[in-house]
Parts: C-alpha cells; sequence; structure tokens
C-alpha cells in the first residue's frame, strides 16, 4: 500500500501563484514514488476530475491545455517529492487537487488526499 501527502493549496488571488507538494509516506512507498508516474488532477465543483500535468517516471512531462504555460511539474529526487508550480492562476483553477501514483504495466493506481486551491478576490 502507497500513501501520498499532498499539500500545498490555499487562497490565492488572481494572478498569484502557489507550489503544491505531493511526497510519499513510508520507506517503502518512497522506493515505489520513486519509480512510478506521478500527475496532478483537480476537480472542481460539480464537475469530473480532470488530467492538470504527468511527470514520468524518466522525466518527460505533459501538461493540460489549461495548463501548459502557467504551470510546472518537477520532481526534488532529494527530498522524494513532486511539485506542481502554478503561476497565473486564474479563478477557474479553483478546485480539490490530487496527486496521483502509476506506473505502467503493475496495476499501481494511489492518490493522495487531495489539497484546496481557490483562486478569488
Amino acid at each position: 500500500q502507497v500513501q501520498l501527502v499532498d499539500s500545498g493549496g490555499g487562497l490565492v488571488q488572481p494572478g498569484g501563484s502557489l507550489r503544491l507538494s505531493c511526497a510519499p509516506s513510508g520507506t517503502a512507498s518512497g522506493y515505489i514514488f520513486g519509480i512510478s508516474d506521478i500527475s496532478w488532477y483537480r476537480q472542481a465543483p460539480g464537475k469530473q476530475r480532470e488530467l492538470v500535468a504527468t511527470l514520468t517516471s524518466r522525466g518527460g512531462t505533459n501538461y493540460a491545455d489549461s495548463a501548459q504555460g502557467r504551470f510546472t511539474i518537477s520532481r526534488d529526487n532529494g527530498e522524494n517529492t513532486v511539485y506542481l508550480q502554478m503561476d497565473s492562476l486564474r479563478p477557474e483553477d479553483t478546485a480539490v487537487y490530487y496527486c496521483n501514483l502509476k506506473r505502467p504495466g503493475t496495476g499501481w493506481d494511489y492518490w493522495g488526499q487531495g489539497t484546496q486551491v481557490t483562486v478569488s478576490s
């Protein structure tokens, strides 16, 4: 069992920035975290959960069109943490953001508990 802890959400004004963090809990989780693809998803009230960004185990990145150019996903191997840097935030970015771990071919599919991001003046 892998446990993910995501954090860093909060209230920010339009145009502001936030950095979300996703880290594994436990030694075994840390190994799995390091060899898996890590993604950020978000879910706004009344909407389906959507993919925001992915960082593959090989370092490749993919972004949703809505995140391209404003959000950056990265990994700090020393801290065993994946970050989502969010800049130029908009009210439509308001959602609960979830960290997700997958490794193709294994069936691994784990989620963090979610962190609330609210963009409002």
